[in-house]
């Protein structure tokens, strides 16, 4: 079994690279929160295999966080609104880490970022 983390990011908000940086990470560490200790140290001692998707808009975004969660550990991430983004708005998700298979399941028809 292959573990990756998948982080799918909004692109209607018109976030700048840095800010997606920084919201990116924040649901990376978030989701990690969320899987065993186990799950943890074989992800992180097989390289910590990452991707990073892109989604059209909140619907979209929501609708996969909905699906997500009740698979696999998912945590999205709601902007504090200090820069450019309104308070409270979800602007990504991460996904696992998991099982390869299971997150390409739920994101294979997404496109990089």
């Amino acid at each position: 079994m292959t573990l990756k983390q998948a982080i799918v990011v909004r692109t209607d908000l018109k976030m700048g690279r840095g800010k997606i940086a920084a919201q990116a990470s924040h649901a990376s560490v978030a989701a990690l929160n969320k899987v065993s200790t186990h799950a943890f140290s074989a992800w992180t001692s097989s390289g910590m295999k990452k991707i990073v998707l892109r989604i059209d808009n909140k619907k979209a975004l929501l609708d996969l966080f909905v699906k997500a969660k009740k698979m696999l550990p998912t945590a999205l991430v709601k902007d504090a609104g200090l820069t450019q983004v309104k308070p409270g708005e979800p602007t990504c998700i991460a996904i696992g880490p998991a099982d390869e298979v299971d997150i390409n399941h739920l994101t294979g028809k997404l496109r990089l970022l």
